[in-house]
């Protein structure tokens, strides 16, 4: 079980992982390989010194673009053993989206795969060098034909032990780790900015819930550009000892087969990954007997699905999570012990350090069972954006994070999220919150995902429209969802469109995103 931190800084955790571990197993790379603490601390110690020689210094901040992979973590660790800050961006990212969070962020250098499905990522790093005068510096991820230098090739830098140790005593708890762009609710994408103390902090009240300790195992399919990958798996399995085996693109067919080779201690995920799993004809006879724990979060999750995992693997503990990237990680769990209709219907409470209010849209705070914004203040949470969004007023004077998402907490501090601000919707006079009928929808036995939103309706102002994706082979129709809510919901609550589809749009975490459904017009 996990001790606590054992260090003010990233580079400095690890290095007292490596001194404790020695050769035990950290991390299992795309290709199977094992990497131990050892290797992986003397591999950033010269990806540190790789950085150093081309002029990068605390402070300053290095874009990373690249799928989960064992490179991926050897330039984080060795950009956080001197303070360089790295700007993880997703593989999905094409041109426009990666000049403004280059520009925005101020990058220096760019480390990026060569390709992924397909497209020529390098090419887009081109492009941008000639566009963005303060990019000095295009990295390949791998050794590139015609090209010079590499990730690789900052691998294999000589260790320079005098000026590595400079750069390490520059590095603070409050210097900045990681930027990480959110999809704001208008404009531009904020530059959340991560320092090692916010990533620390909310990666030891999460290993300490959790108890993660060294015999855990973990596919990590969660994209390390993200907080659900790099915080609430990585980082928290830094600090409990654990092994994660780093998955570079989700499948469920990848994990179920995974899961066979090296049987899972824990397993987690957004809910649209289990629900994936969950529908695939191997789920049934995969490997789960190891399993003590199960951790979903990232949107709000069904008690259908939850339900499901609680029938296939009725020994593991189940657990939800609630966290942004503006909180560097987790802030709310569920409570071990949590009675069965707690877990369905609420995220659970506060970690240890997280401070809650919830506030109506009159500005004061929600009494209990009362839906207001949920602020959280402390943990993980972050001083505020870098770049253009600095000045968002996202966070307040006294280190409020007003998160946007809508919730009510019960009298003994239980969380029942009900989802974003912006997805609330006014049919006919009555407020109406999607995470409701969302979740009843998707307790029924042919729903694989759903995701609500509202639409304009020239006589009651606003109604519900159900985007559905049926689970494989089911016969399911628009009447039967509505069927399934009449008599369950109030009549307004009651979707007034159900729309079938064979998917929805996910973003690059795995999240249903209702932006692009909005975008379809009313």
């Amino acid at each position: 079980m996990t001790s606590g931190l054992p260090a003010a800084t990233i580079g400095e955790t690890l290095a007292a992982a490596a001194r404790a571990r020695g050769d035990a197993t950290a991390y299992i790379d795309e290709n199977g390989a094992r990497i131990s603490w050892a290797q992986i601390d003397a591999e950033a110690d010269r990806v540190a010194c790789g950085l150093l020689a081309l002029g990068l210094r605390a402070g300053e901040r290095i874009g990373l673009v690249a799928p989960n992979e064992i490179a991926w973590l050897r330039l984080f660790y060795g950009a956080a053993r001197i303070g360089v800050a790295v700007v993880a961006m997703s593989v999905r990212y094409r041109d426009a989206e990666l000049e403004y969070m280059l520009g925005d962020s101020q990058a220096r250098a760019l480390v990026i795969a060569a390709e992924a499905d397909g497209c020529d990522l390098l090419a887009i790093a081109d492009r941008l060098a000639a566009k963005l005068p303060g990019l000095e510096r295009v990295i390949p991820l791998a050794e590139t034909a015609g090209r010079a230098g590499s990730l690789a090739a900052l691998v294999a830098s000589p260790v320079d032990a005098a000026a590595l140790a400079a750069a390490r005593a520059s590095v603070r708890p409050e210097t900045l780790a990681m930027v990480i762009y959110t999809s704001g609710t208008t404009g531009r994408p904020k530059g959340a900015g991560l320092t090692h103390a916010s990533m620390l902090a909310s990666a030891a009240a999460q290993a300490a819930h959790q108890q993660a300790c060294a015999t855990d195992l973990i596919q990590l399919a969660l994209p390390l550009n993200h907080v659900g990958g790099i915080t609430c798996g990585v980082l928290t399995n830094l600090i409990g000892g654990g092994v994660c085996e780093l998955v570079p693109v989700f499948k469920a067919d990848l994990m179920l087969a995974l899961f066979a080779k090296n049987p899972p201690t824990l397993i987690t995920g957004v809910p649209t990954m289990l629900a994936l799993m969950i529908a695939h004809p191997g789920w049934e006879s995969a490997r789960l007997d190891s399993v003590r724990l199960v951790v979903t979060g990232g949107s709000n999750v069904e008690s259908g699905l939850l339900a499901q995992l609680r029938a296939r693997m009725p020994r593991a503990q189940l657990m939800n999570l609630y966290g942004l990237s503006e909180s560097s990680g987790a802030l709310v769990m569920t409570p071990h012990g949590c009675d069965e209709a707690r877990l369905i219907r609420s995220i659970g409470r506060p970690l240890a350090g997280a401070q809650l209010r919830v506030m109506t849209r009159e500005g004061r705070e929600a009494a209990v069972d009362e839906v207001g914004e949920l602020w959280f203040r402390g943990l993980g949470v972050v001083p505020g954006y870098i770049g253009a969004a600095a000045q968002s007023d996202a966070f307040d004077d006294e280190g409020w994070l007003h998160t946007g998402d809508l919730g009510e907490v019960d009298a003994d501090g239980y969380i029942t999220l009900r989802g974003r601000a912006k997805d609330m919707y006014i049919q006919g006079g009555f407020n109406v919150y999607p995470a409701e009928v969302e979740d009843l929808i998707g307790r029924h036995p042919k729903v694989l995902m759903v995701a609500g939103i509202g639409v304009p309706d020239r006589v009651l102002g606003e109604v519900g429209r159900y985007y559905v994706v049926p689970r494989p082979g089911s016969d399911l129709t628009e009447q039967e969802i509505l069927d399934h809510c009449r008599g369950r919901l109030a009549d307004y609550k009651v979707p007034r469109q159900v729309v079938l589809r064979d998917e929805l749009p996910l973003t690059p975490a795995g999240k249903i995103q209702k932006a692009a459904l909005r975008a379809e017009g009313g």
